[in-house]
């Protein structure tokens, strides 16, 4: 199964300086990378590139994301997201 990665783990994992607690957040995002099991939808890749004003640090992480396929969204998909969205606030 592939994983969609949330923008404040990919800032965790380009950031130079990144504290002890977040090892096994980037461990696991390392992991996953190793086993091609890693897709992105363009609205985060936005936000991961938008974050940054450097631009040499931009094209390097653009060049470094273009490694994950875009998984491309559809109507379904965010009607599924209200489903369960609405579901888990049932609870």
């Amino acid at each position: 199964m592939k994983v969609i990665i949330d923008t404040p783990i990919w800032s965790l994992a380009f950031r130079k300086k990144s504290c002890r607690e977040n090892n096994i957040l980037i461990n696991s995002l390392i992991e996953l990378i190793r086993n091609a099991r890693i897709e992105i939808i363009g609205s985060i890749r936005q936000e991961v590139l938008s974050g940054i004003s450097d631009k040499n640090k931009f094209y390097e992480v653009k060049s470094k994301m273009t490694a994950f396929t875009d998984y491309v969204v559809q109507t379904h998909d965010y009607e599924f997201a209200a489903d369960y969205s609405n579901e888990c606030r049932r609870i």
